[in-house]
């Protein structure tokens, strides 16, 4: 619950305790609805750091023709506006009960225009954005607990640990884009009024905006891009699955449908509407699948509208937060300006001047959001930004073989770190089957791995009694009595920069060739003690946001002639020095022994498979060469 500000007063040092004690006296006359526990004083002193002094006083300077004559310099001589106190004490009084009715009893009585409370919404101070206000039912939604866990979800994750820049998190980025989806709604409202944009659209569009990362697990994309994925292989899951899922419990457990009703929304439409531009269609998942894809291809027979919250005649708002045809949506907009400002990398987009050109146009009886021809470079440029910073950032090598191993730890630790549920306790696995428990999984897990409690490891020697096949043998050289110690041991390596070491990359358009043909290496006799599991490979694919596609083929353009008339730009219309292709795979491998003997066996254990590799499927392609560390 917000903790709500009563008054303040400004004193001096000598006043202060006359105005504590004043205060005492008035709190033994409260009404019956408060006691004095219900109140809070705050004593704060402002200075310029030397208390109640002016601290130039303890300055020495020096003039240009005595360099070496130290001097003091009378505030009098600089300025006749500088402050003549340094110093000044403030109480602030706050009520912990935020109820209206205590309130008011808080509250000393002063004229109604003096005290009048803007519940109209808040404004923040946001660093890419600047001051921007959002809606009051928003700020409802941003107050619960389960949009406030999103303050401890590293946007980028395991990137933090290679650009120290990086620390933002996903609640300021959802914070972003419920404000960009209000500027592109608003600004399609006010330029074309005949789309019939509601007030309850521009809302629901917030929400999605502002709602579509709540699914997001410990350290994001880590969670559901490798750990689920490797502790539950075939399982089918993704965050914004879980996002909607995380919406449906923050809704029931902060009872805002009371809230969303005073603001004239539709329970069953609009509720739906929300989810459907955070996730897509959501009555099966060949509406997921085939539907969407369908809708996407402007080349395709009409299919039947996917969509339930909104008809197709504002199928165009469906593409604000999560564009499902061509990826342009104001998500990107937020992270690739946000990202960039972090990690310190310029951004080359300027999504405002998309904002202000974007306009609906009619494609084949569907409305779109189309933007004017010359902005074309522009869109070039959102792309490349967009592979710029998985090449730079996401997928840097040492971002990539962090989160690998990080994903190792939370594997090996995963059973043993458990979380309260609606039905009992779950894994790290097994919290995605309750939103009560995911709601509590956050970054935190990585200090509860690497200082677990004396009670969890113990419950680890537990569940070795409980399961004697895990016992140690040699074909199982890790039991659970040491898994949770392993685990913390793989986060101390991260912490102590005692990483995987970096063999080699190499780009192939057939990772799977690849990588079946080093485990077939792995299966023969390796140097020095080194097994197959001391070494890591990893897969990665860089594009444009659709595989091997463009997906500008996939945007309709408006001329200024002709501003209702959609067209295509092929890209040898915009420039000759565009990319030919759209994607490249790469596959990099590393070994997790460091020392220097094991490390040196590696290398050329690599060097000369690679070599061999080489000769056998040499094809005269790009695939002829590998990346190298020092």
């Amino acid at each position: 619950m917000r903790t709500s500000s009563v008054c303040r007063l400004l004193a001096t040092a000598a006043a202060t305790w006359a105005v504590k004690q004043a205060w005492e006296a008035e709190l033994a006359q409260l009404n019956e609805r408060l006691e004095p526990e219900h109140f809070a004083v705050l004593d704060i002193t402002l200075d310029y750091g030397n208390k109640y002094k002016n601290p130039v006083d303890h300055m020495h300077f020096y003039s240009k023709e005595n360099p070496d004559v130290a001097v003091k310099f009378p505030k009098e001589k600089v300025s006749q506006l500088l402050p003549t106190n340094f110093s000044e004490r403030i109480i602030r009084f706050f009520c912990k009960k935020a109820d209206g009715k205590s309130l008011e009893g808080a509250k000393k009585p002063v004229k109604q225009s003096e005290r009048k409370d803007r519940d109209d919404g808040k404004v923040f101070n946001d660093p890419i954005h600047g001051h921007l206000e959002l809606h009051p039912l928003l700020i409802k939604i941003i107050d619960t607990p389960q949009f406030q866990r999103l303050r401890f979800i590293k946007q980028l994750g395991g990137a933090y640990f290679v650009y120290p820049g990086a620390s933002h998190n996903r609640f300021e980025h959802s914070i972003g884009v419920a404000h960009l989806a209000g500027e592109l709604a608003r600004a399609l409202k006010t330029q074309q009024p005949e789309l019939g944009i509601t007030d309850e659209d521009i809302l629901c569009v917030q929400i999605a905006g502002l709602c579509h990362d709540l699914g997001h697990g410990p350290f994001s994309h880590l969670y559901d891009g490798m750990f689920i994925k490797k502790q539950r292989p075939g399982f089918k899951w993704k965050h914004e699955e879980a996002s909607i899922e995380v919406f449906d419990y923050l809704m029931k457990d902060n009872d805002l449908e009371k809230e969303m009703k005073e603001w004239k929304l539709d329970l069953t439409k609009d509720l739906v509407f929300i989810k459907e531009m955070i996730y897509g269609p959501l009555d099966t998942e060949a509406a997921q699948d085939k539907g969407v894809e369908d809708m996407m291809d402007p080349e395709k027979k009409e299919t039947p509208w996917p969509y339930k919250g909104r008809g197709k005649e504002k199928s165009f708002l469906y593409e604000i937060v999560s564009n499902k045809r061509n990826g342009i949506d104001v998500d990107k907009f937020d992270y690739f300006a946000r990202d960039c400002h972090h990690l310190g990398i310029k951004n080359n987009f300027d999504y405002r001047r998309f904002i202000h050109f974007a306009r609906v146009c009619e494609v084949k009886g569907e409305k779109q959001i189309c933007v004017r021809d010359k902005e074309a470079d522009n869109i070039y440029n959102m792309f490349h930004t967009r592979y710029y910073l998985h090449k730079r950032a996401y997928q840097h090598k040492v971002t990539k073989i962090i989160e690998a191993m990080m994903t190792d730890a939370l594997v090996k630790a995963n059973k043993h770190i458990n979380f309260e549920g609606s039905k009992g306790k779950y894994t790290l696995s097994e919290a995605i089957d309750d939103m009560e428990a995911y709601t509590k999984l956050t970054d935190c897990v990585f200090e509860r791995i690497l200082y677990p409690s004396s009670n969890e490891l113990k419950e680890a020697e537990k569940t070795l009694e409980s399961n004697p096949e895990d016992l140690v043998s040699e074909q199982n050289p890790s039991s659970s009595s040491n898994e949770l110690k392993e685990a913390g041991q793989i986060l101390k390596r991260i912490i102590s920069r005692d990483l995987y070491r970096f063999l080699g990359e190499i780009p192939t358009k057939t990772p799977e060739d690849v990588t079946n043909a080093w485990k077939e290496e792995l299966k023969k006799p390796l140097p020095h003690e080194l097994k197959p599991e001391d070494f890591v490979d990893l897969v990665f694919v860089l594009d444009y946001g659709m595989k091997n596609e463009n997906p500008v083929d996939h945007i309709h353009f408006y001329s200024k002639g002709k501003p209702d008339e959609a067209f295509k730009l092929p890209k040898e219309e915009v420039s000759r020095l565009l990319p030919t292709n759209f994607s490249e795979k790469i596959i990099r491998f590393y070994c997790k022994k460091t020392d220097e003997t094991s490390l040196k066996a590696a290398n050329d254990h690599f060097d000369r498979w690679y070599k061999n590799y080489q000769k056998d499927r040499r094809d005269g392609t790009s695939e002829n060469s590998h990346g190298k560390t020092n």
